[in-house]
């Protein structure tokens, strides 16, 4: 009887330490999480991506903090199970929604083995002394194919941002110049503010919407561009894939998640 005794309360002691060591563990995790997510965020904004999407990165940052103190202090007991539930399904839900969005996104990393004399090179943020980082793969993947395919020619598609010195257009065309590419193989579109106005406005400069079409974007937004040129009457179509920074995949992709959601709510792709 002793022995069943002492078994008991080793368990209980046991049981114990372990709720003790998961209510730790989560406040800790979510402390980390928010200190990371912050660090990435800072680190996307001193890029200067010319867009304010660092900001989700400090949403996301705050909300890991705010989970942080939740857990510690056990807050969750005063929540009504119902939310508790709804949050759960809610968080669930758009993990699978992300989670499926990205797979499909990740079918543009892939390079497809097409040839077309026409290319469409998606502009991107521009400065005072050149093309972002971005852009330096987009405007490098064309060169490279220009190169290799000396018959075909290529639309740079780009109007001025608020931010911008220039249209982008004239940005890239200059690149390209440098590099060695002639003249009378790069035609302007500098009217366009959206990928959506890209196609648009790069399709009328197109001596048919049957060609085969090259589009050349960076690898986590080949698939939304395409997909956008396609719904477009682009039929033909395809990804010409440039690379793009380890360091800012993850923001690429979040960000690539949201636009696609935006396109596909407007019934643009």
């Amino acid at each position: 009887m002793f022995e069943e005794a002492a078994e008991i309360l080793k368990k209980s002691v046991v049981s114990k330490r372990n709720g003790k060591e998961k209510r730790t563990a989560m406040p800790v995790f979510f402390s980390i999480l928010a200190v990371l997510l912050l660090i990435y965020g800072i680190i996307i904004r001193l890029a200067g991506s010319g867009t304010p999407f660092f900001m989700v990165w400090i949403a996301l940052a705050l909300i890991s903090a705010f989970f942080a103190v939740y857990t510690g202090k056990e807050l969750w007991r005063h929540v009504p199970h119902a939310m508790r539930m709804a949050v759960r399904i809610l968080a669930v839900l758009a993990a699978a929604a992300v989670i499926v969005t990205e797979g499909f996104v990740f079918t543009g990393f892939r390079a497809e083995e097409k040839k077309a004399d026409h290319l469409i090179v998606l502009g991107a943020q521009v400065y005072a002394d050149g093309p972002c980082r971005v852009l330096k793969y987009r405007l490098d993947r064309a060169y490279d194919y220009l190169t290799e395919n000396p018959q075909a020619v290529c639309i740079v598609s780009g109007g001025k941002g608020w931010n911008e010195p220039e249209t982008e257009a004239e940005i890239m065309r200059r690149y390209l110049l440098e590099r060695g590419i002639s003249e009378d193989r790069i035609i302007k579109e500098d009217r366009s503010k959206s990928t959506v106005e890209n196609i648009l406005f790069s399709k009328e400069l197109l001596p048919s919407g049957d060609i085969p079409v090259g589009i050349v974007t960076n690898n986590f937004h080949v698939f939304r561009a395409v997909s956008i040129a396609r719904k477009q009457g682009l039929s033909d179509a395809f990804g010409i894939p440039a690379g793009s920074e380890a360091l800012f995949q993850p923001n690429n992709m979040f960000r690539e998640f949201f636009g696609v959601m935006k396109d596909l709510a407007k019934g643009n792709m």
